[in-house]
Formats: structure tokens, C-alpha cells, sequence
């Protein structure tokens, strides 16, 4: 019953097969191989367009130098308080922009951001040159409270980064879950909507470690290259990164994997909410829950052996926070997520909480 996130179970069976046959004979090295070469072109007919693409093995790598390729060092980055890039990647984007400034904002739904939380904060930053210059907005697809941007919330957000001669960044870390909860095409969720530039995430959803910058407008690869050598992230055998995202596309491995973490979020939410004294705040869109339960309750599960995180409510609104004998917790499920598991968990939950405290 481990459901403190989506890195500590293993990696996709497929992957490792593809990993052992790119282990054979000789290949160009630094990402000019044959297995990247195809994984680029499957990632082009994925998107429906031309793209230029270039892989790294870490999450924060890939939002990093996204912000870098976008936004100059007295750039202002527009982003979500909770975002990953805000919260959890050590000041990265700031030392791989060479010191471009994060604006954090919260917006009105949970974990997402909107035009009008964006043109407050626009509105309210200082005068050039004094103030950082806007360049970039970043949006989290799935966020990071496991809620999910609809397709007109993104081209909404996107028509007013245009508007204002911004670009449009997206941190799809869990990009596959939001695909298919929203049972979108990867092009409609993307630059159809507006989005310039994307981090392709597949570590979560079973790769062994490949995120994907895919970038919809070729002029901004033109310096990634230099950008991605200067910051150690050029892999000298970069067909092990090629093998990885071919063997998740095939057979549509990628979206399967996601749609089983989803459905195990989904079961986990059906069996909690029937336990006296659980409630969601946060609506379960893809494969995290933040189910608000009683104190003693978490005890139990933990006694019980289950795994998981306890979660700061910052996000949650004012009305619907914790009491004094309450706690927010934090369960994500993954492509490993066994139904077994889950039914343990949501039991456990339900025989802990008809017991009295």
C-alpha cells in the first residue's frame, strides 16, 4: 500500500525489453542514433506537426531549460504557487535562465491558474526596467493537487499570453493522465490550444528516466542545443533515451499506463468518500487524491503499514480546511498500482474508521 507517489514503484516491463535491444552493436552517440531519430518522428505524428525535440532523464531539466529557451534572464515567468517549478526544483529555472524571476499566483480553482489571477498580477508589477519583464506563463498538466486544465482553459490562458507577447510553457510531468482524463488528442492539449513548448514527461508513467522538451515552434531550438550541453543534460549514449520513449509509444503503452493509474484514483476516491469522516475538497481528476480524514484515522492506515504523505491544505479554501483533529494526505497511484492494493487500503480505511477514537 504505497501511495507516496508515482517515482517509487519500478519501471514498465516494455522498457526495460527496449532498453536490452538498443544494448546491442554501435550507434552514433550524443542523441544523433537511430532510436532517437525514430522516437522524434513518432513524436511528430503524435503531435500531427513537425516538432523539434530533444530528451533529457530529469523533470527539472526539462522545465528548466523549456524556461530557458523561453525567457531571458530579466525575464518574469508567470507560474502557480504550488507549481513544481516554484516548489520543487531548487532554484533551477532560475540558474539555467541566468536569473529569470518566478511569479507565483494562485487562481481560483485548486492548483490552477486563470486569465484573471494572471492580468491582476500583471497589472500589479512595477514599471520597466525596474521590474522583471514578463516573457512566459507556465501552466502544470496534470497540477500538482492532481486537478486537470480542460482544452479551453489552456487556449483560454494561452490567447492571453499572445495577447500580452508572452510564451507559453507546459509541465506535463503527468501529461498522459490529463490526456486521457480529458480524452483529448496530444495536439488539441498542446499547440492547437496555443502552448509553445511542452516537458514531455514519461518517468512517472513507467519510463526508467525520459522527459521530452518537444518544442511546437522550431525558432526557439535554435540555441537548445548549447543549452542542454552547458547544463549537462546531453546524454553521450542518448539512445537509451530513444529506446525508452519508443518502447511507451508502442502499443499505446503510455496512455494505458495512465489510464490505470487513473482508475485506481478513481477507486481509491469511491472507497474513501463512503468512510465516515473522509472528505475530498480537491476533485479527483487524475491519478493523486488529497483527501482531508481524521487524525486518528491516518494513524490507523499508517499503523496498518500503508505509505503516503501528509500535505500542507494551503490550497484548499478557507471554508473547507482541516479542523484541529484532521489532516490533509496526499495518495497518488501509478501504472504499478495493483487493484489488490487498493482494496486493502480502501478495507483497512473503512474498518479503521467505524472503530471509535
Amino acid at each position: 500500500m504505497n501511495f507516496m507517489s508515482d517515482n517509487v514503484v519500478g519501471v514498465a516491463p516494455a522498457v526495460i525489453d527496449w532498453l536490452a535491444r538498443a544494448n546491442t552493436g554501435s550507434e552514433t552517440s550524443y542523441g544523433a542514433d537511430s532510436w532517437t531519430k525514430r522516437f522524434e518522428e513518432a513524436l511528430c505524428e503524435l503531435f500531427e506537426r513537425d516538432v523539434a525535440v530533444f530528451l533529457v532523464s530529469t523533470g527539472t531539466a526539462a522545465n528548466a531549460l523549456s524556461l530557458a529557451a523561453i525567457s531571458p534572464m530579466f525575464g518574469a515567468v508567470l507560474c502557480h504557487e504550488e507549481s513544481h517549478i516554484n516548489t520543487d526544483e531548487c532554484a533551477a529555472p532560475e540558474l539555467f535562465t541566468g536569473g529569470a524571476k518566478l511569479v507565483p499566483i494562485r487562481g481560483r480553482d485548486v492548483g490552477k491558474i486563470d486569465v484573471a489571477s494572471l492580468d491582476y498580477v500583471i497589472g500589479n508589477m512595477g514599471r520597466a526596467p525596474h521590474a522583471a519583464r514578463p516573457s512566459a506563463v507556465s501552466i502544470t498538466q496534470a497540477t500538482e493537487y492532481g486537478t486537470v486544465y480542460s482544452v479551453d482553459e489552456i487556449a483560454s490562458i494561452c490567447r492571453w499570453a499572445q495577447g500580452k507577447g508572452l510564451r507559453v510553457h507546459m509541465d506535463g510531468a503527468r501529461f498522459a493522465n490529463a490526456l486521457v482524463r480529458l480524452g483529448a488528442s496530444a495536439a488539441e492539449m498542446t499547440w492547437k490550444a496555443g502552448v509553445d513548448i511542452l516537458s514531455f514527461g514519461f518517468t512517472k508513467n513507467g519510463a526508467m528516466g525520459l522527459e521530452a522538451v518537444v518544442m511546437f515552434d522550431r525558432a526557439l531550438a535554435e540555441d537548445f542545443p548549447y543549452l542542454r550541453k552547458r547544463t549537462g543534460h546531453l546524454w553521450s549514449k542518448g539512445r537509451f533515451l530513444g529506446a525508452q520513449g519508443l518502447a511507451m509509444l508502442e502499443d499505446g503503452i503510455w496512455l494505458r499506463n495512465a489510464e490505470h493509474a487513473n482508475r485506481m484514483a478513481a477507486r481509491l476516491l469511491e472507497g474513501l468518500a463512503a468512510c465516515p469522516g473522509v472528505r475530498f475538497p480537491i476533485p479527483v481528476e487524475a491519478n493523486a487524491l488529497f483527501p482531508i480524514v481524521p487524525v486518528a484515522l491516518e494513524e490507523r492506515l499508517r499503523n496498518a503499514g500503508a505509505r503516503f504523505l501528509r500535505w500542507s491544505a494551503h490550497g484548499v479554501p478557507s471554508d473547507e480546511l482541516p479542523s484541529a483533529d484532521e489532516t490533509m494526505i496526499r495518495l497518488v497511484t501509478s501504472f504499478q498500482t495493483s487493484e489488490e492494493e487498493v482494496e486493502t487500503f480502501v478495507r483497512t480505511a473503512a474498518e479503521s474508521a467505524s472503530v471509535p477514537a
